[in-house]
């Protein structure tokens, strides 16, 4: 009995109970040991040194009365900077303005990048000049793209303007960037403009890994495009699409650059984005510890609304 029982423990899968592994063995089973950290560093210590620690400081600095050009030291407040910020009409106008900005951008690139992403998965001539054309915005720094437009949207000598004066959809020069009614529109359609081509290689990538026979055999099936879309092509894109959605939400939401370069969050603050204003209280006014709870705002609101979004598909996706 006792021979058996022995052998027994020693078979994989018997009933004996195998023997505590040490704390290096479980460190290896997860890939944790020594060798594995050293050749994450490369990568991590970047990672750590730009983004986290940048981060973690900001975060710190939003309960600091921190300010520049001052003699005395920087202290701790607390929520002081959160709680005046409760009652900063300014801000808030700037954090809806900026949502409005980010959601319309947002919609508006999927759809447009939706639909040339398939367009350029047929089989179409000189599909590659397509494909190569369309990577033209992304190429294109976010400065030069701001000027070209700004060019584009010139009250005089703007080809927008001269295009619809020609064909009689407008009978006065109008002042895009300068106007409280069109200021916004003007901007968010330069944002889908420069923003969509990355939208349309990521969907095109996940375009061309849905199987082609199920394509065909829905096809041979009867069923048109659009039913082919629905029940071939857009369940295999899904989870594309979420993760493409969350991020350029999340990029459109702390967008600088482009808009600054646009209209310097004018005209009457009618463009002023989050990351605007925040901009302008730190190196304008040199509020930096005030800045920085608005840093601190945005990227808790952000948080939650992705958390929500990403909840909400993860269960639609169960069921």
């Amino acid at each position: 009995m006792s021979l058996t029982a022995s052998r027994a423990d020693d078979v994989p899968g018997g009933r004996g109970t195998p023997p505590p592994r040490t704390a290096a063995q479980r460190r290896r089973a997860l890939g944790l040991d020594r060798g594995t950290w050293f050749l994450l560093l490369p990568a991590l210590i970047p990672v750590l040194v730009l983004s986290v620690g940048p981060l973690l400081y900001g975060v710190a600095l939003a309960f600091t009365d921190a300010q520049s050009g001052r003699t005395t030291p920087t202290r701790f407040i607390g929520l002081a900077n959160l709680s005046d910020l409760r009652f900063d009409s300014l801000f808030w106008d700037s954090f809806t303005i900026g949502l409005t900005w980010a959601v319309c951008v947002t919609a508006l690139q999927f759809a447009l990048a939706l639909g040339l992403a398939l367009l350029l998965d047929q089989n179409l001539r000189l599909r590659w000049l397509a494909r190569t054309l369309a990577l033209v915005p992304w190429a294109m720094p976010e400065v030069v793209v701001g000027i070209m437009w700004r060019l584009v949207y010139h009250s005089d000598a703007g080809i927008l303007n001269d295009t619809l004066t020609r064909t009689g959809l407008l009978h006065e020069n109008v002042d895009w960037l300068a106007d409280l009614s069109y200021a916004l529109p003007a901007v968010i359609v330069v944002g889908v403009w420069a923003g969509m081509p990355q939208t349309t290689v990521v969907l095109l990538a996940g375009l061309q890994n849905v199987p082609r026979e199920l394509r065909e055999a829905a096809h041979l099936d009867g069923a048109g495009i659009w039913r082919r879309f629905t029940t071939v092509t857009w369940p295999a894109l899904r989870p594309v699409v979420v993760s493409i959605t969350a991020l350029n939400f999340i990029w459109n939401v702390n967008s600088f650059g482009l808009v600054y370069v646009l209209t310097q969050g004018g005209p009457g603050g009618q463009t002023r984005l989050p990351m605007l204003f925040a901009y302008e209280e730190a190196f304008t006014y040199g509020q930096f510890g005030y800045a920085a709870a608005m840093g601190l705002v945005m990227v808790a609101v952000i948080a939650v609304l992705l958390t929500l979004f990403l909840r909400k598909k993860l269960t639609e996706d169960a069921v």
